[in-house]
Parts: structure tokens; C-alpha cells; sequence
């Protein structure tokens, strides 16, 4: 072969080992399955609410959408390995309150939930109410701030476990109203139920879902739903602004996020992807059957609204004085 031929030779090959990275990055998104972290155990909210997402996804997206549920620490585990995984796009993580609680909550967190996840979508929200004990002496939510602050120390409400949403919930309304109550942690929120039926506890936050069928049994009182409006489950039950606290609204929403530096091409791809699942029909009836509120938002809107949760709970926490080593 002549030097010229030689000399051509190589240029073709190195013109097509540079079009290679081309031609990779030109297949389409998504090429492979997408793994969804799924920061809490199965069969809790988070895992029912993950699977039911998971299989529209990948019915829409035409790959594999796989559930991986790494629990720990709160959630922070799962949200952790999500915000070190490669922003490519195949790694995606459903967040409760937990990453807006967090920063406050921890002494130290390996990743920063800011600066470390890009926000791609709002999915749901499950709205909390303020249960007693039928033996308590009050009617109403007012009645009950009123007792209590006749009775500091005296009256005590039960939660899931320290720094979970309905821990701060009672401790929000502590903040709000100046009263004292004494903190009864639990292994779970429905675990705190059942010792305040058993009358273990006074009063105790907690998930509607988890609460309607022993609210319509007369088990338990219902005050007041810690949401804005009222609920068309429980319509005579009022709000806590109407029953006379204002700003204590405490819902358990959730958000699906990507490693930071996810390109924005792919994070509008899946908030639209997510935007046309949660408008059909048969997810919203099964996410409704289970309890929850689906709803969307933009990327923006949901980095804004962690922002605004985040200053929320800071306040409260440093007001309960919580810490978590």
C-alpha cells in the first residue's frame, strides 16, 4: 500500500472513531431500563405510591422501569445513592418531606438536597388530621388548645418516630399555639394510632387513609384535616384555620427528582411523561382508591416549593428543639 493510501486509511478510521461518541449519544432517551429508588421499606406509602408510577412509566416509556427500594436513615439512604448516581437519566428517586425536613433535622447529611437533585415533578400529596382519644375532654380544636394549656405537661401525643412529619405536625401546633404536650415516639404512625385508641396517648397526627375507617367507626375524634380546604371523605370535619389555628397545615406530599446535572432535555421528557400518567384515568383511581391527591408541577415550581417546605420545617424543628446525631 502506497504512503497516499496508507495516509487515507487512517484518516477514514479516524473520522469514524470520532463519529462513534456521535452516534452513541444520538439513540434516543430512553434506550435502557431506568431504575426509580424507592427510599422507603415495601408496602408503606412511598413503595405504593413508587409501583403504581413505576408501571405507567414504563408502559409509556416502552423500557423497563424498575422499583429498587433502599431504605434507611430516614429515607436519606435511597435519596443519597440517587444524588450520586450519574445524571444520565436511568436513575430517578421519590421523595417524601424527607429531603425538605433533612438539612434541619441531621447534624450531618452526605449529600445536599438543593445543590445535589434536580426536582422534576410533584406526583402527590396525602392530606394529615389531628386525632383524640374519645375519652378527651374536647370537642374541638380549640377546646383542645384551650386544655392543654390548662394542663401543661399533662396532656402527650404519639408519632411514627422522631422528626417524622406527624412528630413535627404536633410539634407544629405546639410552635403555633404555645402550648406543652410530652412526645410518645413510636415504630410507625399506625403503631401511634393504636396506643391512642388503646389510650396510651392523647392525640396523635396522622395520613387520612390510614385513620377513615376508625374515624367513621367512633373509635377516634377527628378535630380538625391539616389541609386548606376541607375533604370530600370526612366534609364535616373543618380545617385548622376554621377550627381556629391558622397555618397549621402539615400534608404528606411526594416528588419524583434526578441526579443533579441531569440534562434538561431528559428532565422535561419525564415531567411530561409524568404529567400525562398521573392525568389518565386508571392511576388517578388507584392512587384515590389508596388514599392520595395526585397532582403535577413544573421542575421550577417543584424546586421552589422544597425551598419554601425547607424554611417551614427549619422553624419548627428549631423551635421543637430537635436534633437527630
Amino acid at each position: 500500500m502506497s504512503i497516499i493510501r496508507r495516509f487515507a486509511a487512517v484518516i477514514l478510521l479516524a473520522a469514524f472513531a470520532a463519529g462513534l461518541p456521535a452516534v452513541a449519544q444520538a439513540q434516543p432517551y430512553p434506550s435502557k431500563q431506568i431504575r426509580f429508588i424507592l427510599p422507603f421499606p415495601p408496602g408503606g406509602p412511598t413503595d405504593l405510591l413508587g409501583r403504581a408510577i413505576t408501571q405507567k412509566l414504563a408502559a409509556q416509556l416502552g423500557v423497563p422501569v424498575i422499583a429498587d427500594n433502599r431504605p434507611g436513615a430516614g429515607g436519606n439512604l435511597g435519596i443519597e445513592l440517587a444524588a450520586k448516581s450519574p445524571p444520565d437519566g436511568y436513575t430517578i428517586v421519590l421523595s417524601s418531606p424527607t429531603i425538605a425536613i433533612s438539612p434541619s433535622l441531621y447534624a450531618k447529611m452526605n449529600y445536599d438536597p438543593i445543590r445535589d437533585l434536580a426536582p422534576i415533578s410533584l406526583v402527590a400529596v396525602i392530606p394529615n388530621v389531628l386525632l383524640v382519644h374519645p375519652s378527651v375532654p374536647a370537642k374541638t380544636l380549640k377546646e383542645f388548645v384551650a386544655l392543654a394549656r390548662k394542663n401543661p405537661g399533662k396532656l402527650n401525643y404519639g408519632s411514627g418516630g422522631v422528626g417524622t412529619s406527624n412528630h413535627l405536625g404536633s410539634e407544629m401546633l405546639k410552635s403555633l399555639t404555645g402550648i406543652d404536650m410530652v412526645h410518645v415516639p413510636f415504630k410507625g404512625s399506625n403503631d401511634a394510632m393504636i396506643n391512642m385508641m388503646g389510650g396510651q396517648v392523647d392525640s396523635v397526627v396522622i395520613g387520612v387513609p390510614s385513620a377513615l375507617q376508625q374515624i367513621k367507626a367512633g373509635r377516634v375524634r377527628p378535630l380538625a384535616v391539616l389541609s386548606k380546604e376541607r375533604l370530600p371523605y370526612l366534609p364535616d370535619v373543618p380545617t385548622a384555620a376554621e377550627a381556629g389555628v391558622r397555618d397549621f397545615e402539615v400534608s404528606t406530599w411526594y416528588g419524583i427528582l434526578a441526579p443533579a446535572g441531569t440534562p434538561r432535555e431528559i428532565i422535561t421528557r419525564l415531567n411530561g411523561e409524568l404529567h400525562k400518567a398521573l392525568a389518565s384515568a386508571d392511576l388517578r383511581e388507584r392512587l384515590q382508591a389508596g388514599g392520595f391527591d395526585p397532582l403535577t408541577s413544573t421542575p421550577e415550581q417543584f424546586a421552589e416549593f422544597i425551598k419554601l417546605e425547607t424554611v417551614r420545617w427549619a422553624k419548627v424543628i428549631k423551635a421543637a428543639k430537635v436534633k437527630v446525631e
